[in-house]
């Protein structure tokens, strides 16, 4: 079970974050980083939204560190805890802009990206962006074959409905012969995705019941069937853990994860201070 944190202070959710992590500093987040790290946990994530309209932050949240950038200074803090952005909106970008930026990524951080990836909701921010809104869903799926195709070659070469390219050099590329793309999202849409298009797939949002019958479903699938590997599932839990208080409980909730199929974990504490969080991440690794 692989044991990522959704990283805190980066991001924060309305009723969802600790109060220290309105004042958090960065070092802060860097020393839970590398405890985690100390630790054995696989990743840390980084969300990504360039604007919030006031009125929505007060439901989705106003704070959105940057991952490129957040990443970079994490990446030379630490040395082996891989880096999920969860999630880069593709509709946002053009492909060879995320091989670029993030192949550079990989090369300076010694291979160590997980590009998560999602469709995008937020209208207002595809508008600001002057970025295509209603088929955007179809520009995803494109973007994630053009992705494919791009990360890790020096001179990429695709020609999709959406995105048409060859005979340009993107020098870096990643290091990785293969960057691991997981899908975000919460619909079976996102799933199917994931196991069409990527290599895992990240919901959130969702509770265990809802999860199994969706990946159930998958499994009844030949795509799913035909796979060469199978995908990683990475779970993000509904309410947050607290093994220090409920060793018990959070040990049957990552059971629970088990049994249906989920091979990770992006995981949410009840924490009170920078210390408290690095405690929690101690005693789960120590509880597994």
């Amino acid at each position: 079970m692989k044991l990522g944190i959704v990283s805190p202070g980066l991001t924060l959710l309305p009723r969802a974050h600790a109060q220290w992590e309105e004042t958090a500093g960065f070092a802060d987040i860097v020393a839970i980083v590398r405890e985690a790290e100390a630790l054995g946990y696989h990743h840390c994530t980084c969300s990504e939204h360039v604007g919030v309209p006031v009125d929505v932050a007060a439901v989705r949240g106003g704070r959105y560190y940057d991952p490129l950038a957040t990443f970079g200074a994490l990446g030379a803090h630490t040395s082996t805890i891989k880096l999920a952005a969860h999630v880069l909106v593709l509709g946002y970008h053009h492909p060879l802009e995320i091989a670029k930026r993030y192949g550079t990524l990989d090369v300076v951080t010694g291979g160590r990206v997980i590009l998560g990836v999602g469709v995008g909701s937020l209208r207002e921010e595809f508008e600001l962006l002057n970025a295509p809104f209603d088929d955007r869903g179809a520009r995803a799926d494109d973007a994630m074959r053009a992705l494919r195709a791009s990360l890790s070659q020096r001179e990429p070469e695709y020609h999709g409905p959406y995105y048409d390219f060859e005979g340009f050099l993107v020098e870096p590329c990643a290091l990785q012969a293969r960057v691991p793309i997981w899908v975000g999202g919460r619909t079976y849409r996102s799933l199917r995705r994931a196991f069409e298009l990527g290599d895992g797939w990240a919901p959130f949002g969702l509770r265990t019941e809802e999860l199994a019958t969706m990946l159930q479903r998958a499994r009844d699938t030949e795509a799913w069937a035909d796979r060469a590997e199978p995908i990683d599932v990475i779970v993000q839990n509904e309410h947050p853990l607290d093994p220090l208080a409920e060793p018990e409980r959070v040990a049957e909730q990552v059971a629970r994860f088990a049994r249906i199929g989920a091979t990770g974990i992006n995981v949410r504490f009840v924490h009170h201070s920078p210390a408290h969080y690095r405690e929690q991440l101690a005693a789960l690794a120590a509880l597994l």
